[in-house]
């Protein structure tokens, strides 16, 4: 919900704090980039001291982030912000889904439990934007921050009853500097492709980002000589594990970019209020809503690796309906293109971490799961610092070049109506080189599937 919302807030933001667009891509998507970086070492110490307290204290962390984001005067306090909710939201997977792993012991109950599981989080993109168009269109930007104050609350008053505790206590020792290199690496490897791509490349832009990698590949190095990794890299000799990993990485950077890309179109360039960007985006999130609910159904149907297999060229058909957008209209063919990739979304979703966990020895589960959650939050980020600034790069050599972003050039003052229809056109085909980007990853990513996903026995009828 937090992230659906915020991508519907962006252009608000933009107008009362004026990031730079390197800040604004900061703001986006700090949260995913604090998470992926310690989703597995939040992991591993669940397992030890235990993953409700861990859940307890990460939902108040997170809860206290959102009101200091909500109440930041300047994009530097708001990333702050985003940033300590990003540390209270990596307690969330590795712990939800352990501790739905011990309430339902029956494998079909425990698979239907996962389904309903990420069908909340489909739920909340659909409801997001509803309610913080609702919220946009009467309060301050900030107000999309304060609902998840009730949400927490109420967590934490029920939590503590309703839920068991889990531990392992023979769980391995976290090491430190793992995480230093991960986390460290990550970010100036990303801080990198940013600032290239709202102010071009320089010498500080380039040594910061050979730095990133160096640290990247020093990370990858260690994790082979450790006796228990912080990740296990070894799990990506198995083709079906890999393919996993890559359809949860790959579909959540085509989400995350359509989606941030689209709610600037359909406000920018389009014109349409908060609310009624918002009632648009509604029936794509309700069919990946519905899928995700419905894909152990589909799976018993036709198999998982036909299931697979759909989700990719799903995706992939989705984006590219993006193209037949335009400066003068395109909200049917957006509308058509969240329907058909949500299709595509809402199964990768509930396959992903069942795949990669049955791919692999049962007593690799954990390091699987743990990888397969890891790949959502980090395409989250990627997908719009990515694609978000391959978009951005084209957007400042095809505009008008008074702003780094859209919302920018329109808040200008005195700016001409051509100048507006310039960078109309300018953004537009940023987008589409963006989506057309991601669409034909997924396209391949789901030809990979047909050649390395085996043949199941038919399913029973």
């Amino acid at each position: 919900m937090d992230g659906s919302v915020l991508y519907l807030a962006m252009p608000s933001i933009t107008s009362a704090i004026t990031p730079t667009t390197d800040q604004a891509l900061w703001i986006l998507d700090i949260y995913g980039f604090v998470v992926s970086s310690l989703l597995i070492a939040f992991g591993n110490l669940g397992d030890r001291y235990g993953r409700l307290r861990f859940l307890l204290a990460g939902a108040t962390v997170f809860g206290a982030g959102s009101v200091g984001a909500a109440l930041s005067p300047n994009p530097e306090i708001l990333i702050l912000c985003r940033a300590l909710m990003g540390l209270g939201g990596a307690t969330l997977l590795p712990s939800g889904l352990a501790i739905i792993s011990n309430l339902f012991r029956d494998p079909k109950q425990r698979a239907q439990a996962i389904g309903v599981f990420a069908a909340t989080f489909a739920a909340g993109f659909a409801v997001g934007p509803i309610i913080g168009g609702l919220l946009l269109n009467r309060f301050s930007w900030g107000s999309v921050f304060l609902i998840n104050i009730p949400v927490v609350v109420l967590f934490l008053l029920f939590a503590p009853a309703l839920l068991k505790e889990v531990r392992e206590p023979s769980a391995g020792r976290v090491d430190a500097l793992s995480v230093l290199l991960s986390a460290v690496g990550i970010l100036l490897t990303v801080y990198s492709v940013k600032s290239a791509a709202a102010s071009g490349l320089s010498a500080t832009q380039l040594a910061v980002g050979a730095v990133g990698l160096v640290i990247v590949a020093l990370f990858v190095r260690r994790q082979f000589t450790l006796p228990q990794p912080l990740l296990d890299l070894r799990l990506f000799r198995d083709r079906v594990f890999t393919v996993a990993i890559l359809t949860g990485l790959l579909s959540l950077v085509a989400w995350a970019a359509a989606g941030y890309l689209s709610g600037v179109y359909l406000q920018s360039v389009l014109g349409h209020s908060v609310l009624s960007a918002a009632l648009l985006a509604v029936p794509g999130a309700v069919v990946l809503t519905a899928t995700c609910v419905g894909t152990s159904a589909i799976v018993d149907r036709v198999g998982k690796r036909a299931a697979l297999i759909a989700s990719h060229f799903a995706m992939g058909v989705g984006l590219l309906l993006m193209l037949l957008t335009g400066v003068l209209g395109g909200v049917t063919a957006f509308i058509a293109s969240t329907m058909i990739a949500g299709i595509g979304y809402g199964l990768s979703f509930s396959l992903v971490a069942e795949t990669a966990v049955a791919a692999v020895p049962a007593e690799r589960a954990g390091s699987a799961a743990s990888l397969a959650e890891m790949s959502n939050e980090l395409g989250n980020a990627l997908g719009i610092s990515l694609l978000g600034s391959l978009a951005a790069v084209c957007f400042r050599l095809l505009g008008p070049d008074l702003a780094g972003t859209l919302p920018e050039t329109l808040e200008r003052p005195g700016v001409s109506a051509a100048a507006v229809e310039d960078a109309k056109d300018a953004f537009v085909s940023g987008m589409h080189v963006a989506v057309a980007v991601a669409s034909l990853l997924s396209l391949g990513l789901g030809w990979l599937a047909v050649r390395w996903v085996p043949r199941e026995e038919a399913p029973a009828e």
